[in-house]
């Protein structure tokens, strides 16, 4: 497994598995077969509704001496109803006593709304109390990312964005670089949006390799330097997923890619007004 060396020095696995859309009662077998078949990065958050399974499936490969918990780097995420400093600290705890664990690897802020300075405040205790080893961010586009840096001591160690085939933010990378700010992938295969998985681009460059779109996909996102997750519960697809370090894509498949480029999310825009107020709504609706 390939790794990256965030700037605090904690080392972290290139790929991943994510929780994201699993559904609570079939995530702990999920986290279990990902963690059998060689996953180290395991990925949750708070509101996704399974950190307490995802816990539950990483004790019991711990259980059964599939790896160890030194072995393995976890990542949850507070959402934005808990960014106030005393809910964000108060969300931390919660996360590791559902999940059953001494320290987190990585926490994130999972969107740039709310009291995200306080909430950062929470995470940078945390990690100089040692519950969680690296935090950052998620959904920050460069220039928010940028005022963040700017605005506290503790710059973010990780921020995690959408970036696929469709939305490959090269300008982003580029800036998170500059400030040495590690890029994590969400959605790397756009739930298959824009009928990426039958796309005959991403199919005919991975014939020459006897590999599959998604692997190309993946293997993709590896040669930029970008961490990227991967999410199954089919444990053919985790074993798939994972197979993309015995191939390497050349500099024309590269650009062939990078040609594919719709600069726009597939899902949706995270500074649309629309979007924006959808995201207040829910936190209003929640809070009453």
């Amino acid at each position: 497994m390939n790794t990256i060396t965030l700037n605090n020095g904690v080392t972290m696995p290139q790929l991943g598995f994510g929780v994201y859309q699993i559904p609570s009662d079939e995530t702990a077998q999920a986290v279990y077969e990902a963690i059998k078949i060689g996953y180290r990065l395991i990925d949750t958050a708070a509101v996704y509704g399974n950190e307490k399974e995802t816990g539950a499936g990483i004790k019991q490969a711990i259980e059964e001496g599939l790896v160890t918990r030194e072995e393995l780097f976890v990542t949850s995420k507070l959402f934005i109803l808990q960014t106030p400093e005393n809910k964000a600290a108060a969300t931390i705890e919660h996360s590791l006593s559902v999940m059953g664990l001494d320290y987190l690897d990585l926490y994130l802020i999972h969107q740039p709304y709310g009291d995200i300075y306080g909430a950062w405040r929470a995470l940078v205790a945390a990690q100089q109390a040692g519950k969680v080893r690296a935090i950052g961010i998620s959904n920050f586009k460069a220039a928010k990312m940028i005022e963040f840096v700017g605005l506290n001591e503790v710059k973010p160690q990780v921020n995690q964005i959408e970036v696929n085939p469709w939305y490959q933010r090269e300008a982003d990378l580029v800036w998170h670089e500059q400030y040495g700010v590690q890029v994590e992938a969400w959605a790397p295969f756009a739930e298959g949006h824009h009928d990426l998985f039958t796309n005959p681009i991403l199919a005919e460059i991975g014939s020459k390799y006897g590999k599959s779109v998604g692997q190309v996909v993946l293997r993709w996102l590896m040669q930029r330097g970008i961490v990227a997750l991967a999410k199954s519960v089919h444990p053919e697809r985790m074993a798939e997923n994972i197979d993309i370090f015995d191939f390497e894509l050349t500099a024309s498949d590269m650009a062939t890619i990078q040609s594919m480029d719709k600069k726009e999310s597939a899902f949706f825009d995270h500074d649309a007004p629309e979007q924006v107020e959808w995201f207040m709504k829910r936190m209003w609706d929640t809070e009453k």
